[in-house]
């Protein structure tokens, strides 16, 4: 079964950062990246991010 992708966009801790290099944040992790922190996450371990919530 495949598992859906984590939506960083409607994740409270995911935030749009002022650095063109690095042009998105995740707050719960606490980086900087050029990709989605879900996908960075992924890469780094193969599995979905675990911090994700829900925005209100």
């Amino acid at each position: 079964m495949k598992e859906k992708r984590v939506n960083c966009f409607k994740c409270k801790y995911f935030y749009i950062t002022w650095d063109k290099r690095f042009p998105y944040g995740c707050k719960a992790f606490g980086f900087k990246s050029k990709l989605l922190p879900s996908l960075e996450v992924y890469k780094a371990s193969g599995k979905k991010c675990l911090h994700f919530e829900k925005k209100d």
